[in-house]
């Protein structure tokens, strides 16, 4: 048998067929071509980039040319990318061939291919396995997904469990809205994913623009396409960034997406419950403008939600429809991370000064009038706009420039406040496992859970013990004279954990949120104890919020 390897192949393999003191390969694969001659191909891959090839072939020494040729072009690709090598990229590499010989590239190419393929195939199986074991292990008691609804048939209690299962894999999950189109929110999910990615976290990029989805263009990755597998349909890879988008479903890209509300809410259940996400740190959505079908799907679907980042444009003419998505997020019970204001003046290429040519401030007297934080402002800057069109993440390619260290703060302000969701209509996750007691609060009137937050009498404050999961103790205290805003510290003071109630504005859960309190409310009008030891069991059902100020 004739043996041949690429310079890096031969530093890590010391004979085609004793991996002497090397670990078995990932993944491997043998074929016999026409001719007759045979060709195997191994792999390892780490940290999602093929780090080593080798080869075997039992051909003449244009099969060997083309064997150690296609293990140069696989190593230091990802698994995807490898699997995109062709029998063309093999011949234009060499130089040529004759025609007589040109099969060997073509046996090269599919040998890489059936052992990239069986790699992924091994990766898909040892998630299926990842996933049985965490879902069947789960010991969350809370977990909305263990018992099926009353009014829920066994189909949509299946598709339900199965929608849990992938999201409970993913640690945070953050979208990214607007009121207005036009704002640069799909430029800011891009360079907030890839950030996240460049800071060695595990992403995915999920586009829900269904009508016009800019993921794809902006990411360079218009050409590819989806493929699938026994866990469902894998998104396309970047590195260590997984995406989505409906634009590589689309044969030609001047297609237009005529649908309807219901066909587009079932491919955004779609995108989140069969596509093989694995285990993620981030999974950050790019929404559509405006607060549809589109935005309202994604809300309801991810029950865990750790919240929305907003942009807009600095001129009225944006505020205005942004400062509705703000409210929807509110009737919504979803977290506002904060604002960007984007297109905050123009930076000079020349000398990085920034002129004003929209009215400036725009997004700042937003998050000032409805109190949610302004994480930063963008400036206009030619070099974000070439590497949009030119499918290059700009705060990667032009990480050295003012705009991008811009770019990065912003960024560094969302991942690094505490984004874990406040409980909201629904108990979806236990309280802090390394706490062992809670203090729930429950606003009284009659004895009983008030209805309306700012008309309670007494406040009882239940001590609860997190690894009985029993009530300890209950005290009930008088609240000082009512007074806006007094409420959430004093609360804090008496050393709350939780709020629980019937109803509450958004502007008190936005101060209790603010003084770490997590805050359920829609909840009955029940005793404190049954409250909270339904709580604690995972059965309390939590209605709509009775208070809408």
């Amino acid at each position: 048998m004739t043996a041949r390897f690429s310079r890096k192949a031969v530093e890590r393999f010391t004979h085609p067929r004793n991996y002497g003191e090397l670990e078995e390969p990932d993944s491997y694969a043998s074929i016999t071509g026409p001719c007759g001659d045979t060709m195997e191909f191994w792999l390892h891959v780490d940290d999602g980039l093929v780090s080593a090839v080798g080869f075997t072939t039992t051909g003449c020494g244009p099969s060997c040319a083309c064997g150690s040729m296609c293990t140069e072009l696989a190593e230091g690709k990802t698994p995807r990318e490898a699997l995109r090598i062709k029998q063309q990229d093999i011949l234009e590499a060499l130089g040529g061939m004759p025609e007589a010989h040109q099969h060997c590239a073509l046996l090269a190419s599919n040998t890489l291919k059936a052992t990239v393929e069986n790699f992924m195939k091994h990766q898909v199986e040892k998630e299926e396995a990842c996933q049985q074991e965490s879902c069947s292990s789960c010991d969350q008691a809370a977990c909305s997904s263990k018992t099926q609804e009353p009014d829920e048939t066994s189909e949509e209690y299946k598709e339900r469990q199965e929608l849990h299962q992938r999201l409970c894999r993913i640690r945070h999950k953050i979208i990214v809205m607007s009121g207005k189109g036009g704002v640069g929110k799909s430029t800011v999910a891009v360079n907030l994913a890839t950030a996240l990615m460049l800071s060695g976290k595990r992403v995915g990029l999920l586009d829900i623009d269904i009508h016009g989805p800019s993921v794809p263009t902006l990411l360079g990755l218009e050409n590819e396409s989806i493929q699938g597998s026994q866990d469902g349909m894998l998104p396309v890879e970047l590195g260590d960034m997984k995406v989505m988008s409906l634009g590589f479903l689309i044969r030609n890209p001047d297609d237009a997406i005529i649908w309807r509300g219901p066909m587009k809410i079932g491919v955004i259940k779609q995108f989140l419950k069969d596509i093989a996400w694995g285990d993620l740190d981030y999974l950050i959505i790019d929404s559509p403008p405006g607060t549809g079908d589109e935005v309202l799907s994604a809300c309801q679907l991810i029950e865990d939600l750790d919240g929305a980042v907003v942009v807009t444009t600095p001129q009225k003419l944006a505020t205005i429809d942004v400062r509705k998505s703000v409210t929807f997020c509110r009737q919504l019970h979803v977290p506002v991370l904060g604002i960007i204001e984007n297109m905050s003046g123009f930076i000079c290429p020349k000398c990085n000064e920034v002129t004003s040519i929209l009215q400036t401030g725009g997004g700042e007297k937003i998050a000032t009038d409805m109190k949610i934080p302004f994480l930063g402002a963008i400036p206009m800057d030619p070099q974000i706009a070439e590497s949009c069109d030119n499918g290059k993440v700009f705060v990667h390619h032009y990480k050295s420039s003012p705009t991008a260290a811009i770019m990065r703060n912003i960024i560094t302000s969302i991942t690094d406040r505490d984004t874990e969701c406040p409980l909201k209509k629904s108990v979806s996750k236990q309280p802090d496992k390394e706490k062992t007691t809670m203090r729930i609060a429950i606003p009284l009137a009659d004895g009983k859970l008030a209805m309306h937050f700012g008309h309670c009498s007494q406040f009882a404050m239940m001590d609860v013990d997190l690894d009985t999961k029993t009530i300890s103790s209950r005290t009930n205290v008088d609240p000082p004279p009512h007074e806006p805003g007094l409420l959430p510290p004093w609360l804090a003071e008496q050393g709350a954990n939780m709020i629980i109630a019937g109803g509450m504005g958004s502007r008190a859960q936005d101060l209790f949120t603010a003084q770490n309190i997590e805050v359920l409310v829609g909840a009955p009008a029940e005793s404190p104890e049954k409250i909270v030891s339904n709580f604690m069991a995972g059965e309390l059902k939590s209605g709509e919020n009775v208070c809408d100020h």
